[in-house]
């Protein structure tokens, strides 16, 4: 049964998979940093913009999320589930997550944010005429 209405819902998911994103893109940057890269400043650069701009979008996200008293709660996870508790102005609603599923979300976000963070590509093709 939904306890949550669609934004709180929407509100409350979008800061959960935000969160991993973040979580996932500063991996990457150390990852980045340790591997064999030859050269590594474009992509640490990238990474680090696009933690910029999911860092702004998280910190309105919270502030929404405080104003109407919804917290997101992990309760557990697995190999192929993991679930959280969605709480918002004393009602409840947990969701379970197939974990290929979140990783189709944290994937969208990443791309969401890189486009964000990378300037509009030139169109070269003009040059040519």
């Amino acid at each position: 049964m939904r306890y949550l209405n669609d934004d709180e819902l929407q509100l409350a998911s979008r800061f959960l998979f935000l969160s991993m994103a973040m979580v996932v893109i500063q991996q990457d940057i150390q990852n980045i940093r340790q591997g064999t890269f030859k050269i590594k400043e474009p992509y640490i650069k990238l990474l680090e913009k696009m933690n910029t701009e999911a860092a702004n979008e998280r910190k309105e996200l919270r502030k929404a999320m405080k104003d109407k008293k919804i917290q997101v709660v992990t309760l557990n996870k697995n190999d192929s589930f993991s679930s959280y508790l969605f709480v918002c102005r004393g009602r409840e609603e947990k969701r379970n997550y197939f974990n290929p599923a979140i990783r189709k979300k944290v994937e969208t976000i990443m791309r969401e944010l890189m486009q964000k963070a990378l300037p509009p590509y030139p169109n070269y093709a003009s040059a040519d005429t």
